[in-house]
């Protein structure tokens, strides 16, 4: 499939954005000689630009031009840390709606078959969640734990609003190691909806297993993240 010229245009300017050809403060080239370059009309040339605002690149000043604003944020959703560590690491606002639980639930979702091929227990607690970053809904998060020895697990609130913390805090248990794989899908109606972006737009996602510190209690996540405004990393 061809791919559309802004595509190529915003693509370009992107790559020379984050390898340092054009540094935060500077101005891009004027319209008139991005048409001229890339022998694209100004409209092609204004939708590259937009793109580029909407992935927070740049931002556009009437009379001056395109101002490149800095390489896009990175967040380190891809490292062991919890979301609330992630956050805490940032100079980012970041919040967390629940959308569903903590309830008792299985796990049917064919996904995790694989996972769950030693897995000793059928009952486990399901939590969905929303993660935000300044307002923006960047994370939805399904996760399953083992319903073993979690007294006033489904009746009590999260500590700080953390999983991880929660599970240490209350009941001794640390996360100590993850596996994840990670693939890039098209959003669905309903992700499309949650995390603000169009249908079939790319989003990331990530399937986890966390390995603890109690023998044979695993936790298993099914995660699809947003990047239009933030990159994704192993570190902050």
């Amino acid at each position: 499939m061809k791919i559309p010229l802004y595509r190529q245009i915003q693509a370009h300017l992107k790559e020379a954005i984050t390898s340092g050809q054009h540094s935060e403060g500077s101005l891009l080239p004027s319209e008139n000689e991005l048409c001229v370059e890339f022998n694209a009309t100004r409209m092609t040339v204004r939708q590259a630009l937009n793109e580029l605002v909407k992935e927070g690149y740049i931002t556009r000043q009437h009379g001056k031009g395109s101002i490149v604003t800095a390489n896009r944020k990175s967040l380190g959703l891809l490292s062991l840390k919890g979301w609330t560590d992630v956050v805490t690491a940032s100079d980012r606002h970041g919040t967390t709606s629940i959308l569903d639980g903590p309830v008792i639930h299985t796990i049917t979702e064919p996904i995790f078959k694989h996972l769950l091929q030693q897995e000793i227990h059928t009952e486990f607690v399901f939590l969905k969640r929303l993660r935000f970053m300044d307002e923006v809904p960047i994370m939805l998060e399904q996760t399953y734990f083992p319903n073993v020895n979690l007294e006033g697990m489904t009746d009590q609130p999260l500590i700080d609003g953390s999983l991880f913390r929660t599970l240490f805090m209350r009941y001794h248990i640390d996360v100590n190691s993850m596996q994840q794989e990670v693939r890039a899908i098209v959003a669905t109606k309903d992700i499309a909806s949650l995390l603000k972006t169009r249908v079939k737009s790319p989003v990331l996602q990530i399937l986890r297993k966390y390995g603890t510190s109690k023998e044979g209690f695993y936790i298993y996540s099914l995660i699809y993240c947003n990047t239009e405004k933030y990159a994704i990393s192993s570190f902050n």
